[in-house]
């Protein structure tokens, strides 16, 4: 384990719901494992006026979203609030940061913190450039005696400009190294065990390329509609809210090449030059290679179900995508002509995130003749959410007489490792960012190379270019999205055979 230094964690947006349902909750967790330092306080930041026993109860002996909190003794949550402080602030008004200096200095005397500072966003974007220059203008983004960093949650940006911009006015206060743009997705240990699968394996890696791979295929599919999110969805959309962050980011695992060292320098480094890589779109290249879908009204299980312009805050004539399916290209020596195919999208028939490595089939088919074959090709399926796990598919002799072949699996599930704790993601990316590791965090060229190939396709959107399909809730997308895969008999992968009454199953 890395030395973890003792240190204050400084949350605005304290009494908000990201706070109460994941962050207290893995810093809980942290603490329940012994991975906090001695000396160590979170403290909450906010408009709501709250006394620190109030912010305690609310957020610690209240929170229902607490891990097994009825098999937690009192005792442990008692010691746990002891760490949990709150400061009410105005984030707009610049001097009241003075009371927030003060308090820390407080706890840097009575709890030996070292000022040793983590100041978590989790406000909405718009404050973020606003709690930077609060946070600079009372001597806080830099201890001489102490260390300072950010994390800024997503969306890191709106657009190519928008994140340029945000970039810009953080650095002014904060270097590179001390801002933390958080992306819960890498967080997970899925995702971290594809660059494992990758590198540590040398039956894949040197599978790895153009000369054996046929295409890439990732999907974040997610059975719930907007929920109450309408009004903020329908300014963000599938692009901004997947597409550009979450899924740009398992394509940058999937894609890049060996680092020299498992350091966050070296791997962050590998990941932007697989954005840079990726070949520009032209407007021809929007209209053929990228559809935009948006739920209808539907009956699920019997059951009706809104279509997203009848959804709370969301306008009647709105075209905001909440489905989006790419096919693109990375023109580096390893991927030049491979396909990568990403899709996402609400209201699909379950919640399931997975990566599909499609590898090429035999030059010479011998058991073409044969149906069950009549395409074969080897598949690797790298499931990140639910039933974690890794699938190989091949070819099998049935018993008997003759060549007779079918698809037979080769699986792990990480429920097979039944003694061992998985941690949240939050825990995890909390922790890395106590240690001062920011492996599993974007950098800000990524961000912005990344928003750099999507944003041709947002002004095409916003110019009304390409059109909206509509597609019913409980599907898999408009219809259309299957003629993107190339290939005779060729279409997305669909992972859920069997889905129990909740629609979460998905079989692996």
């Amino acid at each position: 384990m890395k030395k973890t230094d003792d240190q204050v964690l400084v949350i605005f947006g304290g009494s908000g719901d990201l706070t109460k349902r994941k962050l207290i909750p893995a810093v809980f967790n942290l603490f329940k494992g012994g991975f906090l330092p001695k000396c160590y306080a979170v403290v909450g930041v906010g408009r709501t006026e709250y006394s620190d026993e109030e912010y305690r109860k609310s957020v610690v002996f209240e929170n229902e979203h607490l891990n097994e909190k009825d098999k937690v003794s009192e005792s442990d949550l008692k010691r746990f609030s002891d760490l949990i402080y709150y400061q009410s602030l105005d984030t707009k008004d610049v001097d009241s940061y003075a009371n927030l200096k003060e308090k820390l200095n407080q706890l840097d005397q009575s709890k030996a913190t070292c000022h040793n500072y983590i100041f978590y966003l989790s406000t909405p974007p718009s404050l973020y450039e606003v709690i930077a220059e609060g946070l600079a203008a009372n001597n806080l983004n830099n201890q001489e005696d102490g260390w300072t960093r950010l994390i800024v949650e997503k969306p890191f940006g709106y657009d190519l400009e928008s994140a340029k911009h945000l970039n810009e006015h953080l650095l002014k206060f904060f270097a590179e190294d001390q801002l933390y743009r958080i992306d819960h997705y890498l967080g997970k240990e899925t995702v971290q065990n594809m660059f494992v699968t990758r590198f540590a394996n040398s039956i894949f890696e040197p599978l790895w390329n153009r000369n054996y791979i046929h295409r890439v295929e990732i999907t974040a599919a997610e059975s719930v509609g907007v929920e109450k999110r309408g009004g903020y969805y329908d300014s963000s959309g599938a692009l901004r809210d997947m597409v550009q962050n979450h899924l740009f980011q398992l394509v940058a695992l999937v894609a890049m090449e060996p680092p020299v060292k498992a350091d966050a320098e070296s791997i962050r480094n590998e990941k932007l030059k697989v954005f840079q890589s990726l070949r520009p779109y032209t407007k021809e290249d929007i209209a053929n290679h990228v559809i935009r879908g948006q739920y209808m009204s539907s009956t699920i299980k019997g059951e009706k179900v809104p279509g997203y312009r009848e959804e709370e805050g969301v306008g009647e004539e709105s075209k905001t995508e909440t489905y989006a399916a790419l096919k693109f290209y990375i023109d580096n020596w390893r991927w030049a002509g491979v396909p990568f195919y990403i899709r996402t999208g609400k209201r699909m028939p379950t919640r399931v995130t997975e990566v599909v490595i499609h590898f090429k089939p035999n030059h010479h088919h011998l058991f073409s003749s044969n149906s069950n074959l009549a395409n074969p090709q080897n598949t690797l399926v790298l499931r990140i959410q639910p039933n974690e796990g890794i699938l190989l598919k091949f070819a099998m002799k049935i018993p008997g007489a003759g060549y007779n072949t079918e698809q037979v699996n080769m699986d792990f599930h990480y429920d097979d490792l039944s003694n061992v704790y998985v941690p949240d993601a939050y825990e995890r990316l909390i922790l890395d960012c106590m240690q001062g590791d920011a492996t599993l965090y974007a950098r800000g060229d990524s961000t912005e190379a990344a928003w750099e190939f999507i944003d041709p396709i947002l002004r095409a959107w916003e110019n009304e270019e390409i059109p909206v399909y509509g597609y019913p809730a409980g599907t898999w997308g408009p219809e259309n999205a299957d003629t993107l895969i190339d290939g005779e008999q060729m279409t997305w992968r669909y992972p859920c055979s069997n889905l129990t009454d909740d629609g979460n199953y998905c079989e692996l």
